[in-house]
């Protein structure tokens, strides 16, 4: 269940991050923002209360965005002012070294990747069924923000991020805490052979990732005899349709990177699945505000 702030904001953290003991992390903000408890109405019905949209969306008032934003940073670090650097994302590989100036740059830098050692700023990706990946370094504190949907996980975004951390602050993998949050999931992420494709020239477990699912259709399913075919077994096009289990790719890579299997954590559920909790472009048609999964180092 999400967190709920004073100022009414609903975000998820990962609660092994929070808990008392070992494995809290005093010094680490981190976040992942559902829709809920904003003031966009761009996004929801006439008589809703307003929603959280993150993004700078053609649809939505950018004052409605630069508040919500302040309201997200006041909801993670306690202070509305909290600076926030984000990025221009194109599904790439490109992770950007940020400092806490950039906060104050009036056209973001282009990547899918935020690392940072300044305290005091929350790096932010933002999502609306791409895969969002928070990494913190326990002992170095430093820490990053991956945006990854389908092409940069191809790209193999999460994993050179890492590697980007260690090049840059001496991270050493089994050091580092890995979330994974809201996302499409496996049940919902159809894909075409194009996507298969891609997946098989680039990682020897492609395979792994992909799963054959019938799609449930509640009208096909109340009256079967609407979708028989003439055609020769085999050859109709009625059948399962191929999946992509994007966090299990995301997985992968963090474990490949070094980072142990217990140190990843899986936090929310399928954007698609949960319209009332998230925002989701398929499921929207295109027509869905943003999210933000957002880390940083307290100052």
């Amino acid at each position: 269940m999400p967190n709920r702030a004073p100022n009414g904001v609903e975000f998820l953290q990962a609660a092994d991050w929070q808990r008392r003991g070992k494995a809290k992390i005093d010094w680490l903000w981190h976040g992942f923002s559902t829709r809920l408890g904003g003031v966009s109405r761009s996004y929801c019905a006439e008589d809703s209360p307003g929603e959280l949209n993150l993004g700078f969306t053609a649809s939505d008032s950018r004052d409605a965005v630069l508040e919500n934003r302040r309201r997200l940073a006041e909801a993670v670090t306690g202070n509305p002012a909290t600076p926030l650097v984000t990025l221009r994302q194109i599904h790439s590989n490109l992770t950007v070294l940020s400092h806490i100036a950039d906060s104050n740059r009036q056209t973001p830098r282009k990547g899918d990747g935020l690392i940072t050692s300044d305290p005091g700023v929350l790096l932010a990706i933002q999502t609306a069924d791409c895969v969002p990946v928070l990494v913190a370094d326990r002992k170095r504190r430093a820490v990053g923000a991956f945006h990854a949907g389908w092409r940069g996980t191809v790209k193999r975004i999460v994993e050179s991020g890492v590697g980007r951390m260690r090049m840059e602050f001496g991270s050493v993998p089994e050091d580092l805490v890995a979330a994974i949050g809201p996302c499409i999931g496996v049940c919902c992420y159809s894909v075409g052979d194009e996507v298969l494709a891609g997946f098989e020239s680039q990682f020897a477990y492609a395979r792994e990732l992909f799963h054959d699912v019938f799609d449930s259709d509640p009208v096909r399913t109340k009256y079967p005899m609407l979708f028989l075919t003439q055609r020769a077994p085999g050859h109709s096009p009625i059948g399962p349709s191929l999946h992509l289990d994007l966090v299990e790719a995301n997985r992968r890579q963090l474990i490949d990177s070094g980072v142990r299997p217990d140190a990843i954590h899986v936090v929310g559920g399928c954007t698609n699945c949960h319209p009332e909790l998230f925002f989701s472009h398929r499921g929207s048609g295109g027509h869905a505000g943003r999210m933000m999964s957002v880390i940083g180092i307290s100052g």
